[in-house]
């Protein structure tokens, strides 16, 4: 069954006094569930993961998204991370704060994070282990591989100069669109996307991925939350064997690994239709098999919340992505490949 859904928008600042955006997909009724969206590094949401927004709202669920600093319509230095803490801190600030209102508080709470975006919804969870119901991972950044990890000479010297140019753009890197979407056509939209950033990574942004990738490695037996990881074994930019890792080290015993042979790493995004399609498949059962009986999910309450997310001004749409903007107000808001499937749980 497939359920209507609205588009909202909206600007928020966060506890540095940040202006961020903001979306999110609304079911026509009481949604199943809640999404919260952590996108990829240099992505942003309103554009980049409408697919994703749209096919989890007509299936039945609430979904929202946030930009991250410097990233996509929110404000700050263009695809610069100063502290990696920080894009937590603020998914979780305003992730929270949609949980604690009336009309949410009973309902499951699942986070979906793509590439970089898996970093961030495993370290939400790691900061509140007990507060989601469960994650889902496509291609997710947890471990560095051991093909591409610096040598820690390099990391070394670069760590002594990252407080003197923390901003300039000086890693060299592949063209990640190139190597990321595979088919030309999406890859082209993908392109042409102006929000999306496409200037080489700056010198603390990079450190403080590779930072944060390290000590995910470290600690990836800390993680008890049921999730779901997603793969294309032909993906070049995250290598498949970091979910692999994820997968047996994970001491969750509710966790399911899917490798999908000859897909890349743009798994929702840009693949073939068909492929697109059956990936969505799977994460929406995933979902559904864990939110059917809504006795059985068990939804930590929210007590004494005091959120540090001030709302700026938002807008509604008419579900066709389109927001019907308040005056003087700006807002911008797959052929058959197989698959692989291992599946543990505590039901």
């Amino acid at each position: 069954m497939k359920f209507k859904f609205q588009y909202e928008e909206e600007y928020i600042k966060n506890s540095r006094d940040v202006e961020l955006f903001a979306c999110r997909w609304l079911p026509s009724s009481s949604p199943r569930a809640l999404v919260f969206l952590c996108h990829g590094y240099g992505m942003e949401c309103s554009s980049f993961m409408r697919e994703c927004g749209i096919r989890l709202a007509s299936a039945g669920y609430a979904v929202f998204g946030m930009d991250y600093e410097g990233h996509g319509r929110s404000k700050g230095a263009r695809c610069y991370i100063k502290k990696f803490s920080n894009i937590v801190n603020d998914c979780f600030d305003y992730y929270t704060s949609i949980s604690a209102k009336e009309e949410y508080k009973e309902k499951g709470r699942f986070l979906y994070g793509e590439s970089m975006g898996g970093a961030v919804a495993l370290l939400l969870h790691k900061k509140d282990p007990s507060f989601w119901n469960g994650a889902l991972l496509v291609a997710p950044m947890c471990k560095i591989s051991e093909k591409v990890k610096p040598h820690p000479v390099v990391i070394n010297l670069l760590t002594r100069v990252e407080d003197i140019i923390p901003k300039w753009k000086i890693v060299p890197t592949k063209d990640v669109i190139d190597a990321a979407f595979k088919d030309p056509v999406k890859r082209e939209e993908i392109r042409n996307n102006k929000l999306i950033y496409q200037d080489k990574p700056r010198l603390k942004t990079a450190l403080e991925m590779l930072r944060t990738s390290m000590d995910l490695e470290d600690t990836l037996h800390e993680i008890t939350l049921p999730f779901f990881v997603l793969h294309g074994e032909a993906d070049i930019v995250t290598d498949p064997e970091i979910s692999k890792a994820l997968f047996e080290k994970a001491s969750t015993r509710d966790k399911t690994i899917r490798l999908y042979p000859g897909m890349w790493h743009g798994l929702t995004s840009g693949e073939p239709d068909a492929n697109v399609d059956l990936v969505f498949a799977d994460i929406v059962n995933w979902l559904d098999a864990r939110t059917g009986d809504s006795a059985s999910l068990a939804v930590t309450p929210v007590h004494d919340f005091t959120s540090n997310v001030q709302k700026i001004v938002d807008g509604v749409s008419n579900g066709q992505g389109k927001s019907k903007r308040p005056q003087a107000s700006l807002l911008c808001g797959l052929n058959g490949g197989g698959r692989r499937l291992v599946h543990r749980s505590s039901m």
